[in-house]
């Protein structure tokens, strides 16, 4: 009865000794590789007391067994929760930065397609828009400060699908018909070029070439000619005015 008695104390120990110990170390959740975790260590030691104290010798190894393994699937599931909390957390700020990068981009594309109401606003008001492009005599280049404007021209034109772009090109009076008509086909052609670069279509640019037509007289001043030597572009949307031109 004493045996007995004592073995009942010492197993209610251990096990009493193992439940405490084991959530103290429930916390460690990773342990160097080919290392036993602390939570089985304690299983087969208290498995150990307890096999020992109740059934000798075989039960001292039967326990250790038993011990060990119930510790290390405590382990186990501990470091599994701790994973699972982990990646909830990462999960959490991945939906967060998402959250924010798409409230982001709604508010850029409400700004852009505020900006193309605008515009397309602006246009139907005035009804057409556009800029004259000078040229040098007998030149037929496109300088370099009127790149600028036409380019941001062309991107306006291109953004809106419903409109067309009308290209008239100008002599002043100086020279036959036929090499003016040639001058003012190729000044419109080189700006239309311009323009398909800045992502127009082509079969959305109308050329025009009016040679020395609406020309003054030759006799005129310096100036006058200078403001011959021009091509005339000029966006327009259906219904702003018929857009006719010659190829």
């Amino acid at each position: 009865m004493n045996t007995s008695i004592a073995r009942a104390c010492v197993v209610g120990l251990a096990l009493s000794g193992w439940m405490a110990l084991i959530p103290a170390y429930a916390a460690e959740a990773a342990d160097a590789p080919g290392s036993g975790s602390k939570q089985s260590d304690i299983g087969a030691v208290t498995g150990l007391a307890v096999g020992a104290v109740a059934a000798g010798p075989v039960g001292a190894v039967i326990g250790t067994a038993a011990g060990a393994l119930l510790g290390d699937r405590y382990h186990r599931q501990a470091q599994s929760s701790a994973a699972m909390a982990e990646e909830l957390k990462r999960s959490e700020a991945q939906r967060a930065e998402l959250t924010h990068d798409l409230a982001q981009l709604d508010g850029s594309l409400a700004q852009a397609r505020a900006r193309g109401d605008e515009l397309a606003a602006q246009l139907g008001r005035t009804d057409q828009l556009g800029l004259d492009v000078s040229f040098r005599t007998a030149d037929d280049s496109v300088a370099a400060q009127a790149m600028s404007p036409l380019l941001k021209l062309g991107a306006l034109a291109a953004s809106l699908p419903q409109a067309q772009v009308s290209v008239a090109g100008f002599a002043d009076p100086r020279g036959s018909d036929a090499y003016n008509d040639e001058l003012s086909l190729r000044r419109a052609s080189n700006v239309a070029a311009v323009l398909t670069s800045a992502g127009v279509p082509r079969e959305r640019i109308h050329i025009e070439a009016h040679g020395k037509t609406e020309a003054g007289d030759a006799d005129g001043d310096l100036d006058s000619y200078a403001l011959e030597r021009r091509v005339m572009v000029r966006l327009q949307l259906p219904g702003s005015g018929e857009v006719a031109g010659r190829d």
